[in-house]
């Protein structure tokens, strides 16, 4: 499966609730659920008016199914080449 950054526009993002959030992500879960094992959500990171979500997915068709699923929109959705940390200055 490819790896995926997510982008997405959500005003309000970075004041949401506990409540909203876990509103959210069991939306999420339950979109997750239909689309299995076609599309994996490993984690989100909110940060102002956006979130930005890493996906392991078989395409980009099924990140989109699980939006629509969902109701979590999609800005942009972008293919992830590497991951580098601080591990990656060790050869």
């Amino acid at each position: 499966m490819q790896k995926y950054m997510i982008e997405r526009d959500v005003p309000g993002a970075g004041a949401m609730s506990d409540l909203e959030a876990r509103e959210a992500a069991k939306n999420s879960n339950s979109a997750l659920a239909q689309l299995a094992p076609r599309v994996q959500w490993q984690q989100s990171h909110v940060a102002g008016e956006k979130i930005f979500c890493i996906y392991l997915a078989e395409d980009e068709v099924a990140i989109r199914e699980h939006s629509e699923l969902s109701g979590i929109p999609i800005t942009a959705i972008y293919p992830v080449d590497r991951v580098m940390d601080p591990a990656s200055a060790k050869s």
